[in-house]
């Protein structure tokens, strides 16, 4: 018998299922075989920005399979599960490129693939042995905008596509891209955009690597007339598996923020300053009392967007979650830096390391306003 609430309805039930709780432990174990501070350090030093073997071994768990469909064989997880998820790993603070590889790029992919070129990938993808990218965003993209110019010509059943992807977050080292170009239209038209699948070995494709922020990898491609096959779907698909990938930055940075809380309270605990723990004065106190309520904050929206999935209001709680995230991230993360002195912004200590990450999550694919305008106009 399910007891009800005073208002009539039924509770709210956070349980999590057995895969997600599975699942939850997996990403939670990985974490502590694979990464200490150290080992961060050598992951992102290398041309990828993430650890080769680590990406296999996400596969080997079923980590990189469970957000996928189940008739493309994964799980099928919901956004209680992926929010779970990515928590764990952003406490962690693993570097392995999920989000933008198996959320965005991986699911896009698996949802508008032809059934042949399906066949030929998805199996590779989800065991962990290859890895795409998506490459949508231009020059012209402001704060997560549309604008495309990047064109397409069909000559048969190949179209050929010709322009520049300037941001191809973790694309370096991918095996394939999803890339968006248009066969008419203006730049910032729905009308007209498609999607297509590029190898990366492909005739007249040049990818030129650089470092974001946070150590990541991403590349620029210029594509001369190079070689695609053509996609179902267009900018619908991508707003979907969008939304999805925003969830999990926002869970990402809400474990990061958790995991440099913890740690900097244990330094206020243990640093001494006149014979006195940091953490007795008045005014650190309190200045972490208002960090530990934004991030109580930040953890129930993102319980409440995880409860809307499959009602009208998940977008506009995704949208919120994120719009009070980014900055309040941000904001813990100076918060946390402040409290370590100069030590903090610096590779010795992971304080710096989540910052870092904290600063691409809060911007990346848009700023903090722009979340925040996009939240007030879907209210």
């Amino acid at each position: 018998m399910v007891e009800l609430e005073a208002d009539g309805s039924e509770p709210v039930n956070f349980d999590l299922t057995e895969d997600e709780e599975m699942l939850k432990a997996l990403a939670e174990r990985f974490v502590v075989d694979q990464y200490d501070i150290d080992r961060r350090r050598a992951y992102v030093a290398t041309d990828e920005g993430f650890g080769r073997e680590n990406w296999a071994l996400l596969g080997e768990l079923g980590l990189i399979a469970a957000p996928f469909a189940e008739e493309h064989g994964g799980l099928g997880l919901d956004a209680t599960g992926i929010a779970t998820v990515f928590e764990a790993l952003g406490k962690g603070l693993v570097v392995e490129p999920l989000i933008d590889a198996v959320l965005l790029a991986g699911r896009l992919f698996a949802a508008t693939a032809p059934e042949a070129l399906a066949a030929q990938w998805i199996e590779g993808l989800l065991a962990g042995h290859k890895r795409l990218a998506l490459a949508h965003a231009e020059t012209g993209s402001r704060d997560g905008s549309l604008w495309v110019e990047t064109s397409a010509t069909s000559q048969g059943d190949v179209a050929t596509l010709t322009g520049t992807k300037a941001y191809v977050v973790a694309g370096a080292g991918a095996d394939g891209y999803v890339v968006s170009a248009r066969t008419g239209g203006s730049p910032g038209d729905d009308d007209g955009l498609g999607l297509y699948f590029v190898e990366a070995g492909a005739a007249g494709l040049t990818a030129t690597r650089w470092r974001v922020a946070d150590g990541s990898v991403a590349v620029s491609l210029t594509l001369d007339a190079v070689p695609a096959v053509a996609l179902s779907g267009g900018i619908a698909q991508i707003e979907e598996v969008e939304q999805v990938a925003s969830l999990a930055r926002s869970a990402e940075a809400v474990g990061i923020m958790q995991r440099l809380f913890d740690e900097t309270l244990e330094y206020l605990r243990t640093r001494e300053q006149f014979g006195t723990p940091l953490g007795q004065f008045q005014a650190i106190q309190h200045r972490m009392a208002a960090q530990y309520t934004a991030l109580e904050q930040a953890r129930a929206l993102l319980n409440y967007a995880m409860v809307t999935q499959g009602t009208p209001e998940f977008a506009s709680a995704v949208r919120g979650v994120r719009a009070f995230v980014a900055p309040a991230a941000l904001e813990l993360g100076h918060e946390m830096i402040q409290f370590h002195g100069g030590m903090g912004v610096t590779d010795e200590l992971i304080i710096g390391h989540g910052h870092k990450r904290l600063l691409v999550i809060s911007r990346w694919p848009d700023s903090p306003e722009a979340a925040l305008d996009a939240y007030a106009n879907a209210a």
